[in-house]
């Protein structure tokens, strides 16, 4: 797959994420559309500019992985893969309908060109290590990419998977973080607040790069800095808006898994032009 790099190539492509995941969700009354949008920079960066992939050959041995441990958030995957060739565009829109290959969760097993079915949450960062593992096993050149959410990593396998991946000096896995700061139920600082995260991470010996996850060429550079490091693995806190693009979404806990109304879509797509 031929790559693009010019960052206003991919701020494009993330727009048309944005107004996909918009139409989807509303078109399914159902949905995570907060998370799907705050992660959309992450997932197009990764697919379009640095992971090594060939959607014409799925099941290259070498290709990078991508989990999406946050799977409730597979609206911006699912666009950026039909996008890449993996599924088809023009299906988007039958996502959690009964039949559809788009369900509401990721699932290999209608989507074989999934690296994993995810959503049931904290169990992303121990599959990636476990591919990473077998990548170095078999001598591959294989990266691992893992994209949490902020509410998820309060659960406990993620930091058990954090000590495991220094211990083996992972540094063909990178996690992201979207901290975007809102969860199922409100503020994370009011649920269970995460700070000091980077701190946290770094006592964990990662290699920790703070950065604004909206932000294509932070995004570039942070990705660059995970590959050039050797002996431990990376994990991105990936400052993000919940709601990213949408005025009215825009860090406000209602949308991370309410549907935007008719009335609402429209005046999304409109800010969306």
């Amino acid at each position: 797959m031929q790559k693009i790099s010019n960052p206003v190539e991919l701020a494009a492509i993330a727009k048309q994420v944005r107004r996909e995941v918009i139409e989807m969700i509303t078109a399914a009354k159902s949905g995570h559309p907060g998370g799907s949008l705050s992660v959309t920079e992450i997932v197009v960066t990764l697919f379009f500019d640095v992971m090594k992939i060939d959607p014409a050959n799925p099941g290259w041995k070498d290709r990078d992985r991508f989990i999406l441990s946050k799977g409730h958030c597979c609206p911006a995957l699912y666009s950026v893969m039909a996008k890449c060739g993996y599924c088809p565009e023009d299906q988007l829109n039958t996502l959690r309908k009964l039949g559809s290959i788009y369900q509401g969760h990721p699932d290999v097993r209608f989507i074989p060109a999934l690296d994993a079915s995810t959503g049931s949450l904290g169990e992303g960062l121990s599959l990636g290590i476990g591919m990473a593992l077998a990548a170095r096993l078999d001598h591959s050149p294989a990266r691992v990419y893992v994209a949490l959410g902020d509410g998820e990593i309060q659960e406990g396998q993620i930091w058990e998977a954090a000590m495991c991946a220094p211990k083996y000096k992972l540094d063909n896995l990178c996690a992201i973080v979207d901290y975007n700061r809102i969860q199922l139920d409100g503020f994370v600082k009011g649920i269970m607040d995460l700070e000091p995260l980077v701190d946290k991470w770094r006592s964990f010996n990662w290699h920790t790069v703070e950065l604004d996850g909206n932000d294509i060429p932070a995004l570039q550079r942070a990705f660059a800095e995970a590959e050039s490091t050797k002996g431990k693995p990376t994990v991105l806190i990936a400052h993000t808006i919940k709601g990213k693009g949408v005025s009215f979404m825009e860090n406000n806990p209602k949308f991370h898994g309410t549907a935007p109304t008719i009335e609402e879509e429209k005046l999304a797509l409109q800010e969306l032009q």
